[in-house]
């Protein structure tokens, strides 16, 4: 047996000897729950189950193999258990899965001989926090601020945290008035109130908070620039990296994942391949673990840069992949409009599901629609939708739906479209019409337009409205309906919407230049239009006339990926 094995050869050890063999087993040699119960039979045998510090790194074992019915039997055993022991059957359920349970027992533990320590509290709150039980965190709180423990820095910022998280929309307003009530705080509670700031969508409050502490680590820059990505101020999230640089503090993997989504938003492909090849240098090439989102991170930048070939050779290099990786994969081909390439992906990902256990997602199909939109694979749409319910049990959302919708609507089966749209489960949303519009002006159905019409002008909220009804004029324009395009004109006019700028940006020596049409800001404005104009002129003798204006261009389609 294991144990015998272990064990000292001769007879007379000592009862410490006995002792310090049984923790160097707990410690270094119990690998298997097979293990574990050899040695608990050792230590009854030899009387030490009496023994408090045996006793916390059992409980921990049986906790940490997720034996939580044998742990919980081993705890009802113990006549008076100390505050050690108390404490890690409450970690146990607080870290297994079951907060619940560990806050009943910390209720249990209250009617006990032993007093809860600061590790007690910390280990309720916590499970609290990450089970979103905030009524029973708020008793913690009421049992702490009647303690001697309502000044310990590390209770009160498990209280911001758990506030922060399990809060709801008031969460952050009380998790201030904790950190406001804390005598010392240390960046462990700067950097959850942080967090707290950007759950609830102010940007600008967690900057200002940001500003105010007095130290700041790799977590606190991660969070802004992540927080800045997140909430689409990607432009904000690289000038945070640029001075993290400047600042000389060390960034870890996670800070580059954050800071590869904001390069992937902005089409920053510069600083992504710098990026890359920091990853390459400090950590391929020293042998070094690459985190997998990390490597996804890269994928979807590469990707969204146009690089789809970079993303690809990253891709097929990968060790493991997760259903994001595969996902990256399908949906970037598919942007890219490499139909066959997303669907072989696919069925490469098929192949080795059973091995892996990696099944696709709701966005994987999202992916795979996409691609088949783009491609015109009308068949193989309809196939996957359906496949995603009957053969994986993923019921489509209103973005599938929205996605078969465009699917048929620019292969002219305009009739199909429109029956799927009357069958979704949910109420169909401006995109959803909108690609329905879409085919309508392209196959000139000016019947089925007009059914749309009704929906644009009941239903759609003024502001997002502009893009539709010029969609919706150019279709009566294309049938020569002039009375039914002045009418359009005039209910522009009546609710007072107008189709917002296009907008687009250029990367010029490592800087980043918006351009919005019809602005004249830029300072070289009179150039830039000259420019324009003399391609316009180019274009003209290459292809023949066309139009730049607003109204006569194709509808700017909504991807409807997210």
């Amino acid at each position: 047996m294991f144990v015998e094995q272990s064990a000292p050869a001769h007879g007379n050890t000592n009862a410490r000897f006995l002792q310090q063999h049984i923790l160097f087993l707990l410690h270094h040699r119990c690998k298997t729950t097979r293990h574990l119960a050899q040695i608990h039979g050792h230590i009854t045998t030899n009387g030490f189950t009496s023994k408090s510090f045996v006793l916390v790194k059992l409980l921990a074992l049986y906790t940490s193999f997720n034996n939580f019915p044998r742990a919980h039997q081993l705890f009802d055993q113990m006549d008076n258990p100390s505050t050690s022991v108390w404490n890690q059957i409450l970690r146990g359920y607080s870290i297994g899965g079951n907060p619940r349970k560990s806050f009943e027992l910390f209720n249990y533990m209250g009617r006990s001989l032993a007093r809860p320590d600061g590790h007690t509290y910390n280990f309720v709150i916590n499970g609290c926090a990450k089970g979103g039980l905030f009524g029973e965190g708020e008793q913690v709180h009421g049992r702490v601020m009647k303690s001697s423990f309502c000044s310990d820095i590390y209770v009160m910022t498990s209280l911001v945290d758990f506030y922060v998280k399990s809060g709801g929309e008031d969460g952050v307003g009380k998790a201030k008035l904790v950190f406001d009530e804390m005598p010392d705080r240390n960046v462990v509670t700067w950097n959850s109130l942080l967090l707290g700031f950007f759950r609830c969508g102010d940007v600008d409050g967690a900057r200002r908070i940001f500003e105010e502490m007095p130290v700041r680590n790799v977590v606190s820059w991660t969070t802004m620039i992540a927080g800045c990505a997140q909430k689409r101020r990607c432009k904000e999230s690289l000038s945070l990296f640029r001075s993290m640089q400047k600042e000389d503090i060390e960034f870890d993997q996670v800070t580059l994942v954050a800071v590869l989504s904001a390069c992937a938003e902005l089409g920053d492909l510069n600083l992504g391949k710098y990026i890359h090849s920091y990853v390459f240098e400090s950590f391929a090439y020293r042998r070094k673990p690459i985190l997998i989102s990390l490597k996804n991170s890269l994928i979807h930048m590469y990707a969204s840069c146009g690089e789809i070939e970079a993303a690809f050779g990253i891709f097929k290099r990968m060790e493991k992949r997760t259903i994001v990786s595969w996902t990256s994969m399908i949906t970037g081909f598919a942007k890219h409009g490499y139909g066959d390439e997303a669907l072989s992906v696919f069925r490469w990902m098929e192949t080795v599901e059973k091995e892996s256990n990696i099944r696709p997602d709701k966005v994987t199909f999202l992916g795979l629609l996409c691609a088949c939109t783009h491609s015109g694979y009308v068949n193989e749409g309809r196939h996957y939708f359906r496949s995603m319910t009957v053969d994986w049990g993923i019921e489509p959302t209103i973005e599938h739906y929205g996605c078969m919708v465009d699917l048929l609507s620019r292969a002219g089966l305009l009739d199909e479209a429109h029956e799927l749209v009357k069958s979704m489960p949910m109420k169909p949303n401006d995109v959803v019409w909108g690609a329905l519009l879409s085919g309508c002006r392209i196959y000139k159905s000016v019947e089925l337009a007009s059914d749309v019409a009704h929906w644009l002008t009941e239903e759609l909220e003024p502001q997002r409205a502009a893009d539709y009804f010029v969609l919706l004029s150019n279709v009566y324009a294309a049938a020569k309906k002039w009375e039914d395009v002045v009418a359009v004109r005039r209910k522009m006019l009546d609710i007072k919407t107008k189709k917002p700028p296009g907008l687009s940006w250029i990367q010029i020596e490592g800087s980043i230049y918006e351009f919005m049409a019809g602005d004249r800001s830029h300072e070289n404005a009179r150039m830039i239009y000259d420019v324009l104009d003399e391609i316009t002129k180019e274009a003209r003798c290459q292809r023949g006339p066309f139009s730049l204006s607003l109204d006569s261009q194709p509808f700017p389609r909504q991807n409807p990926l997210p």
